[in-house]
């Protein structure tokens, strides 16, 4: 078993679940990685037990060769991995690029199966990262490898970021009247549970395999409505137009035209943008609605659980670089 993007939360809990379930597992990582690239190579086995580090560069193709493969062979690839930002070049040299790489090495490494973590917004892509996304997933569909593409719904970190804010006092931020969105977020270790088990089911073979946490989809309102009850505080909330967040947009894009990095800029800000008006649910196509009750679900734990957790100092909110409020 050969694993990408380990070292992120839910490829840690990835890891984890293949670990109980027996399989041997090797891991590629870099030798320094996480917020900032500050882990070293003991912290890094310190967070990924019982599995094997090999230490190289994903997005080089020999490094993939000659510091991950080494010549032997594997039955499975599995890949948490995902580009940090979602800007545009970010995006290609991870999302497609360094993926295309991975299946080319692995079919020679005799892998028949690739288990893939996607993402459920790319079935309405207006993004960078989302048509490097569907690039990739038509490469393996088309590879011939068994393939699993696991396209899930908002996770727990992404969802948390309010927490400290609400409880200095300060009001919980919507787009729009915080209705607008929903979804069914999912926990790192229910997710790394569901990919850990496509290996082993195979009606999750040759699929694309949508997936949500358990219990009714939830719209911002609702997590900030739950978070200052949890606080035991007056629900207090500010909206944001998303009237400015285009002009925010444009304001960047045009800039950016000069100043590269502001271009970079207004690509993150269409990212905010898509995530305060699309739902991280299964779009119906025929009425191009999102859909909660087509959405599947997994997992035992709630997004409320988390934050009841998280507000008691019971669990702890690594974000790393996608941190936004």
């Amino acid at each position: 078993m050969f694993v990408l993007g380990a070292t992120g939360t839910i490829g840690q809990a990835t890891v984890r679940a293949l670990v109980e379930r027996g399989h041997s597992v090797v891991c590629l990582v870099r030798a320094k990685t996480g917020t900032g690239g500050k882990m070293s190579a003991t912290e890094i086995a310190a967070i990924l037990p019982g599995a094997e580090l090999r230490f190289g560069d994903v997005t080089d193709p020999a490094s993939l060769a000659r510091d991950g493969f080494r010549g032997e062979r594997f039955d499975v690839l599995l890949s948490c991995l995902a580009s940090r930002t979602g800007a545009p070049r970010d995006a290609w040299a991870i999302d497609h690029r360094a993926h295309v790489s991975a299946l080319t090495a692995t079919q020679a490494a005799g892998v028949t199966h690739m288990v893939l973590l996607s993402a459920m917004c790319v079935q309405k892509p207006l993004l960078a990262f989302q048509h490097a996304k569907l690039a990739f997933e038509a490469a393996l569909i088309e590879s011939g490898v068994t393939y699993s593409i696991v396209r899930a719904t908002a996770f727990f970190k992404s969802l948390s970021g309010q927490i400290e804010r609400v409880r200095r006092g300060k009001p919980f931020l919507l787009f729009g009247d915080g209705r607008l969105t929903a979804c069914k977020p999912i926990s790192d270790d229910d997710l790394g549970r569901y990919l850990a088990e496509c290996i082993d089911l195979p009606e999750r073979h040759n699929s694309i395999l949508p997936i949500g946490g358990p219990g009714a989809a939830i719209t911002p309102r609702e997590q900030g409505e739950r978070l200052f009850a949890l606080l035991g505080r007056k629900p207090r909330f500010t909206s944001v137009p998303i009237k400015l967040l285009d002009t925010i947009i444009a304001v960047l894009g045009t800039l950016g035209r000069v100043v590269p990095a502001l271009a970079d800029k207004a690509e993150l800000a269409r990212i905010g943008r898509y995530y305060a008006t699309e739902s991280m649910l299964v779009l119906d196509p025929a009425t191009g609605r999102y859909d909660a009750t087509a959405t599947p679900s997994t997992g035992t734990e709630t997004l409320f659980d988390f934050y009841a957790k998280a507000v008691k100092g019971e669990a702890s909110i690594d974000r790393g670089d996608h941190a936004v409020f």
